[in-house]
């Protein structure tokens, strides 16, 4: 299957005259199609609610997007919790999933009315004695340990993974925090990353689903909502079959009517907190290409490198790319596609088959819409990208400016000898 970009090349050379590469250019059009899916697919559930995932993307202008779609905030972190309230997106329209999380990011949670989702048993007493009390709605996130298959196999292991409770600690946290007054409940669970599969979601929501009959039965305690966290992931590479989130949301909807409905609990909010399938197709990275070297193989340098878009560092992951202007042309030239920073493994792509490209060539970077501008950062004094949104209209607007090397220096105002720093124009 060809994978082409969401922008033409004659877009994009227009695009390019009013913003310098690299920069991350984000689909509008795609975004609220996607959106709209996704609310779709869940609407049999009258409490349906997504949580955004604020770490894939943290911008506030795709965050407001999705919230004209109900979408809330998963927030993970203080600045997160701040920029969410900032939008007026607050109380129990975000969610604060954290791990080892300070105490002052709690206070501020339950101070703008945000659902904690706690991490650990022992944080039962952490919040207590950090807020002086409990909230009235609390969730738990829960990790079955081991290796969590379903029909197509292994998924992952998250007998290995530091966050949740085991089933045990679960059991005791909810009975304690009963006792303690909690008149809300909910469970997550966050299990495998990046599923290209329509089972994950209808697997795990029978795990939970039978887990929510047993704590009913052992603890009498009936959940109000129930979040399938993430894992719904994206085709990165062009031969991968995409999820359908209508096919997902109807297996849900099955498992629901098989597990809860004859439970007496066919009321349970159905929760999502998806970030990946919410953006990640419809971002790239645009760079140019700036060098070309050829030793014992043939190098593309870019204008981008792993501190705009780290994946492929990190991960080892594959981005698709396309030269633009060239996407019908025979890719018979062999290359690694590198950036500028002084590692090795600083290359987008590896002994990729690729059509010749020349200095100049703008290079689309694909399904960087989630974590990655987010995962930017500043090694060799490398500095992040600008972001901008490619309108439904057509046009494209500046949604977060490029810093600059004076935006680096300024944590270190507290040295005299930078306050007379030059900067080049």
């Amino acid at each position: 299957m060809k994978k082409l970009p969401f922008v033409t090349n004659e877009q994009l050379q227009e695009i390019v005259k009013q913003f310098p590469t690299p920069f991350y250019l984000y689909d509008e059009k795609g975004i609220r199609e996607n959106a709209k899916a996704v609310k779709e697919a869940f609407s049999w559930n009258k409490g349906y609610k997504e949580y955004f995932a604020v770490k894939a993307t943290p911008n506030p202008f795709l965050i407001q997007i999705l919230h004209e779609y109900g979408c809330g905030c998963d927030c993970s972190s203080m600045t997160e919790l701040m920029l969410s309230d900032a939008l007026s997106i607050c109380g129990e329209d975000i969610m604060f999933s954290s791990n080892d999380t300070p105490p002052q990011e709690f206070a501020f949670a339950d101070e703008i009315g945000a659902i904690i989702n706690l991490d650990d048993f022992t944080h039962i007493d952490f919040l207590e004695k950090t807020i002086g009390k409990i909230p009235k709605t609390i969730s738990c996130r829960y990790n079955p340990g081991g290796v969590y298959e379903i029909s197509n196999g292994i998924m992952d292991n998250p007998g290995e993974s530091k966050y949740g409770f085991t089933k045990e600690q679960l059991f005791e946290g909810y009975q304690i925090l009963k006792e303690k007054g909690v008149e809300r409940f909910g469970l997550h669970a966050f299990l495998v990353s990046n599923t290209v599969t329509n089972d994950y979601y209808p697997a795990l929501a029978k795990t939970l689903f039978e887990l929510v009959v047993e704590i009913k039965e052992k603890l009498g305690i009936s959940m109000s909502f129930i979040n399938l966290s993430g894992g719904v992931g994206i085709p990165y590479r062009p031969e991968e079959t995409p999820n359908d989130i209508q096919k997902i949301g109807e297996g849900v909807r099955q498992v629901y009517e098989e597990v809860l409905v004859p439970a007496g609990l066919g009321d349970v909010a159905i929760y999502t907190e998806m970030g990946r399938f919410m953006t990640g197709p419809y971002g790239c990275l645009v760079t140019r290409a700036i060098h070309e070297k050829h030793t014992y193989k043939e190098y593309i340098g870019v204008d981008a490198c792993a501190a705009n878009l780290m994946r492929p560092a990190m991960y080892n992951a594959y981005h698709h790319i396309t030269v633009m202007g060239k996407e019908d042309a025979p890719c018979d030239h062999m290359y690694d596609v590198t950036g500028s920073l002084c590692e090795n493994n600083d290359k987008f792509a590896i002994n990729r088959m690729l059509p010749k490209i020349d200095k100049g060539d703008l290079l689309v970077i694909h399904d960087t819409g989630a974590h990655g501008f987010a995962m930017g950062y500043n090694y060799n004094g490398r500095l992040w990208s600008s972001e901008v949104l490619l309108k439904e209209d057509g046009s494209a607007q500046l949604i977060r400016r490029a810093q600059t090397p004076k935006d680096y220096f300024a944590t270190f105002d507290c040295f005299d000898i930078l306050k007379d720093m030059k900067y080049p124009e």
